[in-house]
């Protein structure tokens, strides 16, 4: 059994006193899960679960009354929260599968079960170390604490597999933590599968991994050693495909998607969608190397030529599996698309005028994520590339601050209210002579709002035919 900890986690003092109320009452009121868990690992803890033993749900309430203001999640499942207060209480509860969808669960609050019957539902023993307030006692009645030391995840009872979504939860934990997962729970795992996990708990999992991730490529190592990989065909097929190795000494795509992820999370900004947008994209950016990858005959090397567009409808299919956010969609897929694109401007930088800057901002629709997307590739290719920044997304960066479309395509400045006011009636020549205006204004025959509509008029001089 660990020492007592009296020290373990600092308490506010609305805090301690809530706890303080809980225990006048006739309970027990205990830490339990992450809080414990980051606390034991030297992590801030910002958030506090708390289960009482030895009181109901509504015995939990009318303590917490009596000086704060309570919301409760379902009485069933005995969560009361703290107005104000990022303070979670609960009684122990009773779960049990009565189907196969996630929600198939009856649950019932049972405040007479002891810590350890209660822990057994938890997923992993690390979450299901206990930590006493008042006397500073440590409850680790899985051995959550020497798998903490030795870096392991592992599940604490077979009721793990009543929740398939906590194979994904390993998945980010190992990423987060850098924890290896035991041999008995990637077995375990091996047997579930997600066929009725909804797409948004999905997400919240993968989600985690490229926000949280401190290396990403443990989670998908996981994830490929339990099989899982194969939920995720269009991912699972780069595994084994051979690049050449001059140009990528790492290996194979897989080991390059996975250092890639890596180098992308030591670059995270802290803005929650634009990482979320820039990690998906950099996950996916080579997918379709698995159907273009092949040895060429002029050379007798191997090259994916196209790859980049083939990438983008398998990464279609990889997002909708898993998100059903369009603008998400919509913002990760020209990434992929154009992720090869700085590479190849750079190399023509001596030719490489204004227009191709915009154009390719116009295409990629933000290039300041695709310089992300770039940097996380170019140091996806072994050590030696991990050194220096990317050459040509420096150089891109320059060239698209100087045009001010670094962080947007440019905006189109002869509108169809342009033609309108010239006198003519909407009509559906309206478009062809829009987007002729908008590829003239790329090639930079116009620069403001002036000369767009100096060269409408001598296009309209022209025609609308």
């Amino acid at each position: 059994m660990p020492e007592p900890c009296p020290e373990l986690i600092p308490l506010t003092p609305p805090v301690r006193r809530a706890l303080g109320l809980l225990r006048e009452a006739g309970g027990r009121p205990l830490l339990v899960g992450g809080s414990v868990r980051d606390a034991l690992m030297g992590s801030p803890v910002l958030d506090f679960d708390v289960e009482v033993y030895g009181l109901g749900t509504r015995q939990v309430e009318a303590a917490l009354r009596r000086e704060f203001g309570v919301v409760t999640v379902g009485a069933a499942f005995g969560v009361t929260k703290l107005k104000d207060l990022p303070v979670d209480v609960s009684v122990p509860r009773r779960e049990n599968r009565t189907g196969a969808r996630h929600t198939d669960f009856a649950v019932e609050a049972d405040p007479t079960m002891t810590p350890k019957e209660a822990a057994e539902r938890r997923d992993f023993t690390v979450n299901a170390v206990m930590w006493d307030p008042f006397t500073g006692e440590i409850l680790d009645p899985w051995g959550g604490v020497a798998d903490l030391h030795a870096k392991r995840l592992r599940h604490v009872s077979d009721k793990f597999a009543e929740d398939p979504l906590r194979v994904l939860r390993a998945m980010q934990f190992a990423a987060r933590f850098e924890f290896a997962v035991a041999p008995e729970t990637v077995a375990l795992c091996g047997t579930l599968t997600q066929e009725h996990l909804p797409a948004e708990r999905l997400m919240e999992e993968w989600s985690k991994l490229l926000l949280r991730g401190r290396k990403p490529s443990l989670g998908l190592t996981f994830l490929r050693d339990c099989g899982w990989t194969k939920s995720y065909p269009e991912l699972h097929a780069v595994i084994g495909v051979e690049q050449d190795p001059e140009w990528h000494p790492e290996g194979d795509v897989w080991n390059h998607t996975l250092l890639c992820l890596d180098a992308f999370a030591r670059e995270r900004q802290g803005d929650r969608d634009e990482d979320l947008i820039v990690g998906l994209a950099v996950l996916l950016h080579d997918l379709g190397k698995a159907t273009t990858t092949r040895r060429e005959p002029h050379d007798g090397r191997l090259h994916a030529y196209g790859h980049e567009e083939a990438s983008v409808p398998l990464a279609q299919a990889f997002l909708a599996r898993i998100t059903r956010e369009t603008r998400l969609i919509e913002a990760v897929l020209p990434l992929v698309r154009w992720h090869g694109a700085p590479l190849e401007l750079w190399k023509q930088r001596e030719k490489a005028g204004d227009a191709a800057v915009r154009r390719l901002a116009a295409k990629a629709q933000r290039i300041d994520r695709l310089i992300r997307v770039d940097s996380a590739d170019r140091k996806g290719r072994g050590p030696a590339s991990m050194v220096e920044p990317s050459p040509q997304g420096l150089w891109l960066k320059e060239r698209a601050a100087a045009l001010d479309v670094r962080a947007a395509a440019p905006k189109r400045l002869v509108l169809g209210r342009h033609i309108i006011a010239e006198g003519h009636r909407p009509g559906e020549w309206f478009t062809r002579v829009l987007d002729e205006a908008y590829e003239a204004q790329l090639d930079g025959a116009f620069t403001d709002e002036a000369g767009g509509l100096l060269w409408l008029k001598e296009r309209l001089a022209r025609g609308t035919v």
